[in-house]
C-alpha cells in the first residue's frame, strides 16, 4: 500500500518537501498525504506531529529517508513530505 502512494508523490504535481515546508501545508490546510520517515530524528519530526495533532491528514510511515528524498525527485533524504 505505501509503495502505490509512494508513487502518487513521485507524480504529484504540487508537493511539499522537508519538515518545515510539510509543517506549513498541514497548517495551511494543503496537505492532502503526510509522509513520515521511519528513520528520521524524532527532535526534527516534533513540530510536524504537533501540526498533524490539530488536523485530520492521512499519514504515512516510509522506510528510510533516502527512500523519502527518492520518491520526491531529490539526492537527497528527506525526514517527510505531503501530497497537496
Amino acid at each position: 500500500m505505501v509503495d502505490f502512494v509512494l508513487e502518487e508523490l513521485r507524480n504529484a504535481r504540487r508537493k511539499a518537501v522537508g519538515v518545515k515546508q510539510t509543517v506549513k501545508a498541514v497548517q495551511s490546510g494543503e496537505a492532502k498525504v503526510v509522509f513520515i520517515a521511519a528513520d528520521a530524528e524524532e527532535h526534527v519530526l516534533r513540530p510536524l506531529r504537533a501540526a498533524l495533532a490539530k488536523r485530520p491528514v492521512q499519514v504515512y510511515e516510509v522506510e528510510s529517508m533516502k527512500e523519502l528524498g527518492k520518491a520526491c525527485k531529490i539526492d537527497v533524504g528527506a525526514a517527510a513530505a505531503a501530497m497537496l
